[in-house]
């Protein structure tokens, strides 16, 4: 594991000399490479990827077993190999992953939903609006950044992008009461045509007016991995920086069981390195609640999200008000993604919680549903529920799911490292051994009303003060997986 001692985070020159491989396996690998004619290859700077290009024929000769075939539905077509591949002895030692050869496109489910407008008495506010997220989470005028070195990011993927002219309406129509910023600072990646993305104006939108006043980037991820979110391609241009924002967040994910084991746990590589760098992390849990998928006629079992189950990010769930039209006390959002992996073992930062939880009285599933000693998540939660969102110059009502939940959390953590770097202090980091470490000391309480995975309430709910800001901390929720 890569982790560095808490608030001692290493440069990107120092990570590289950490994990650069051997000279030994970057010999054996390039001559591998250029027996078969591959030169077409671009390294990442910390020097353990490599990104090459080859026809079909040269890379059924890289790799024997594998039989590419282009295959076609309607207007899309992919090459693929449906038989696997192995590895010339002499590299098989030194290489741990290779992608892009056998996943087919899956249909995608958003991680958001929208619903229409209720009518409600004038007293009731009517939806979830900056103002009313700074009310409910103590976030007075002042609470806004002003340290030049802090920083924010989101990134969008699946061909969403914000447009500048909706965070600029946005911002008139629903940022008075507080200093913001009316851009952002830089894009980096291409910014398609077209109209603007509900799912990227959001987390635009919403990392902006919470973590209002900082400088925020925005990452853009053209293309796709196996016709997913490229999180490897977004990651490797990370460690290809030597400048990048102190937090990430980010509204997307995949059914862990339609991925690889080999690049889900390249990817966990990736976000461990950032962690060793400081950055903070976050990934929504989806709004499927444990999702469902059925493994034989009279079996279902309880379906993970990925990146959301990764031990190496904090992973935010979802609330809304008791009452959706007042500022009331909280309960779970019942679309709120959260669950135990199926491939990653229960990290020891949340072993004593995930302990007392499944020893509450809440009535479990069955546990061939769910693998028990799996890492379990989301870690921590916030309001997801009935959001205003502008969109091709457009105020949307009813905006919901917890892609709009992560960029809210991920802009409080902005301001508390905004708060620590002005006091001299390291930024948070990875967040998740110390989120734990506060359970018992009175930072935390428990989210007992509403509706959970495993039983009639959510229980393994946290929240968290930091900063005098409240953070909803939780895991455990609704399933729609039927026995």
């Amino acid at each position: 594991m890569l982790l560095s001692p808490a608030g001692q985070f290493l440069s990107l020159e120092e990570l590289r000399s950490l994990v650069r491989p051997s000279d030994e396996t970057q010999r054996a690998v390039r001559t591998w490479l250029e027996n078969h004619g591959v030169r077409s290859c671009d390294r990442i700077v910390t020097g353990d990827f490599l990104q090459c290009q080859a026809d079909a024929r040269t890379a059924e000769r890289l790799l024997p077993g594998a039989q590419f075939v282009r295959y076609v539905n309607g207007d899309r077509s992919v090459i693929r190999s449906s038989s696997p591949y192995s590895l010339d002895p002499d590299v098989a030692s030194h290489i741990d992953f290779v992608g892009g050869l056998h996943r087919f496109p899956q249909t995608r489910r958003s991680l958001r939903r929208t619903r229409r407008a209720k009518e409600v008495t004038a007293e009731f506010h009517l939806g979830v609006t900056p103002s009313v997220l700074r009310q409910r989470y103590n976030l007075s005028a002042s609470d806004i950044g002003t340290h030049p070195n802090n920083s924010q990011a989101c990134a969008q993927f699946l061909e969403q992008y914000f447009h500048p002219a909706d965070l600029s309406e946005f911002m008139s129509i629903f940022g008075r009461g507080f200093e913001h910023r009316w851009e952002v600072d830089h894009v980096i990646g291409p910014q398609g045509g077209g109209g603007a993305g509900l799912e990227a104006s959001l987390d635009v939108e919403y990392i902006m007016s919470t973590g209002a006043n900082i400088s925020t980037w925005v990452f853009s991820n053209a293309g796709r991995h196996e016709s997913q979110e490229p999180f490897l391609d977004w990651m490797l241009l990370l460690s290809n920086m030597s400048s990048v924002p102190w937090v990430h967040t980010i509204s997307y994910g995949d059914d862990e069981d339609s991925l690889s084991v080999a690049f889900m746990q390249r990817i966990n590589v990736e976000f461990m390195k950032a962690a060793a760098r400081g950055l903070t992390v976050l990934f929504a849990s989806g709004d499927d609640g444990a999702g469902c998928r059925q493994v034989s006629k009279d079996r279902n079992v309880f379906r993970p999200s990925f990146p959301a189950s990764s031990p190496y990010v904090t992973t935010v769930g979802g609330t809304s008000f008791k009452n959706p039209f007042q500022v009331t006390h909280e309960v779970t959002d019942y679309i709120s993604g959260g669950g135990f992996s199926n491939v990653f073992a229960m990290p020891d930062y949340q072993v004593s919680a995930v302990a007392d939880y499944l020893r509450s009285p809440v009535k479990m599933p069955p546990e061939s549903y769910y693998n028990r000693s799996g890492r379990a998540y989301p870690d921590v939660a916030a309001l997801s529920d009935n959001y205003w969102v502008v969109t091709n110059r457009v105020p949307v009502p009813w905006v919901s799911g917890t892609s709009a939940s992560t960029p809210v959390f991920g802009g409080i953590l902005s301001l508390i490292n905004d708060q620590r770097i002005k006091r001299g202090l390291s930024p948070l980091g990875f967040l998740n051994p110390a989120l734990y470490r506060l359970r018992g000391n009175g930072a935390l309480y428990d989210v007992s009303c509403g509706v959970s995975v495993f039983g009639g309430h959510m229980s393994g709910a946290s929240t968290c003060i930091a900063e005098g800001n409240l953070l909803r901390s939780s895991w455990g929720k609704k399933s729609f997986c039927s026995p």
